[in-house]
């Protein structure tokens, strides 16, 4: 099974690093010349920071600029953000053949709606992964599991011998590359899952500019993380996925206590605070304010959360610097 990894930053490389340590034949397609450069002459630096910390060297990685040059694929992953992920389906339009299964792994709500303007819901797979990621430099990703549990959730959009066959391999691939995941037949409420935890630290991480585990040590920082936690879980109810607040983030104290994904700054913290550029948030707080309203429950905190990641975004050259 021959499969592509579009958008190969630190995702979309952290992901690819488990699916080749499992045995998949795979080919990362980034126009960022320099790391898919370093790749191909030198292989991947794969460091896995959990318990202990692992590096290893990988190679045998196929890469790519563009999806022009790597011929038709039986799977093709985007690992883009969000806001390109239009763009993305476009440009990776040479390597979608007409058995060719699309996999969205993005954060947020409604990704899959955009895979549906290139293929069937029979060839559709969409989910998610609970780790965190980084790319430090190119050809060098680092790995931030969770404490324990499943690492990657994804399921079809409508089961088919298709998306069953693909969903399958996934499945054994990334399990025997060491990233614990399930291939559901339900997987909404994992989504949801995702969808609150990085809703509630991605932008608070970016507005106040510290860690997840030092916005819940401040009664201030962990006021906010409740009150957006308690406003998704009321509209992913509402949505048909009972979710309880309290028990949620019971839940989630006890799964990132002691882990390393603590000890990093969220991606949309580090695309404010680091890389100046554009986030996910209209598919986070923004289609959740959003689903809340059409469903008739109000999400006060998250439309505000919205409204200010949105605001930070379109103003990187006008705001304050000491240089």
């Amino acid at each position: 099974m021959r499969i592509a990894m579009i958008g190969s930053g630190a995702a979309g490389s952290v992901f690819a690093s488990y699916l080749l340590l499992g045995g998949a034949d795979i080919t990362l397609v980034d126009p960022y010349k320099e790391h898919m450069d370093k790749v191909a002459a030198d292989g991947m630096m794969f460091i896995v920071k959990s318990d202990t910390v692992s590096e290893q060297r990988l190679t045998g990685f196929k890469t790519a600029y563009n999806a022009k040059q790597i011929g038709i694929m039986d799977v093709v992953i985007f690992m883009t953000k969000s806001h390109t992920l239009k763009e993305a389906v476009k440009q990776a339009s040479p390597c979608i053949g007409p058995n060719t299964v699309l996999v969205s792994l993005l954060n947020g709500l409604g990704n899959e709606e955009e895979l549906l303007k290139a293929a069937p819901a029979t060839q559709i797979i969409y989910g998610s992964g609970v780790l965190g990621t980084e790319l430090v430099s190119p050809g060098k990703c680092i790995s931030s599991p969770t404490k324990e549990g499943l690492q990657m959730n994804f399921g079809a959009l409508e089961k088919s011998e298709l998306t069953e066959k693909s969903g399958k391999t996934l499945e054994e691939l990334f399990n025997k590359g060491g990233c614990p995941c399930k291939f559901w037949d339900d997987v909404k409420p994992l989504i949801w899952n995702k969808v609150i935890v990085n809703s509630t630290f991605n932008p608070l991480a970016a507005i106040l500019r510290i860690k997840s585990k030092d916005i819940m040590k401040d009664p201030n920082g962990a006021g906010l993380a409740i009150q957006v936690i308690t406003e998704c879980c009321e509209v992913a109810t509402a949505d048909g996925y009972p979710m309880n607040a309290s028990e949620f983030l019971a839940e989630l104290r006890k799964n990132a206590s002691g882990s390393s994904i603590e000890e990093y700054y969220p991606s949309m913290a580090q695309d404010v605070l680091m890389f100046k550029r554009q986030t996910e948030i209209k598919t986070l707080n923004g289609a959740v304010a959003k689903l809340g309203k059409k469903l008739g429950v109000p999400a006060p905190a998250n439309e505000m959360i919205t409204k200010m990641i949105s605001c930070i975004q379109k103003n990187y050259d006008k705001q304050y610097s000491e240089e």
